[in-house]
């Protein structure tokens, strides 16, 4: 009978105590043990106390549209509108699509909204010329509701403008 290489009398000495560690669940010589078993605890980013109540939309429909253009993308188009308030400050300015724009009988309409600057500051006095006064806005469509829709109409608060196809 030839002896057994220490080559594989190693690994057969290792794979035989390696099998027997397996009744040491419970054992500190078990490296699985040693920081002991994890917990769940619930945890929340809320801070103390909660979180503030979100104030009102206090924007209020632009005194008037000036210009209403569409611009085609090749997944939609763009609403870009301008409107011009009554004094410097305005900012905030927004489309606000009704029934979460939707055509409604081939009509999608935006509400065209601002912001007031605040009450007696020197910006809420000035008028100055049109163009200074000028603010922005624009809102995506995409195709799929480009598709049921005629006319476009945005709402100022003396008028409003829309474009039909």
């Amino acid at each position: 009978m030839k002896p057994l290489r220490p080559a594989l009398v190693l690994p057969l000495a290792l794979s035989v105590a390696l099998a027997g560690c397996g009744g040491w669940k419970e054992s500190r010589v078990n490296p699985r043990n040693w920081f002991g078993h994890s917990q769940s605890a619930a945890t929340t980013l809320e801070p103390k106390g909660g979180y503030l109540k979100a104030k009102e939309d206090h924007r209020v429909l632009v005194a008037e549209v000036s210009t209403l253009e569409i611009k085609r993308t090749p997944t939609g188009a763009i609403v870009s509108v301008t409107g011009l308030p009554p004094t410097q400050g305005w900012w905030g300015a927004a489309l606000e699509a009704d029934d979460d724009a939707r055509p409604v009988d081939g009509v999608i309409t935006y509400r065209f909204v601002v912001a007031p600057p605040e009450p007696g500051s020197p910006a809420a006095q000035r008028v100055m010329n049109a163009g200074s006064r000028t603010v922005t806005a624009a809102a995506f469509i995409n195709n799929v509701r480009l598709a049921d829709t005629r006319k476009i109409v945005v709402v100022g608060a003396q008028n409003e403008r829309s474009i039909s196809r």
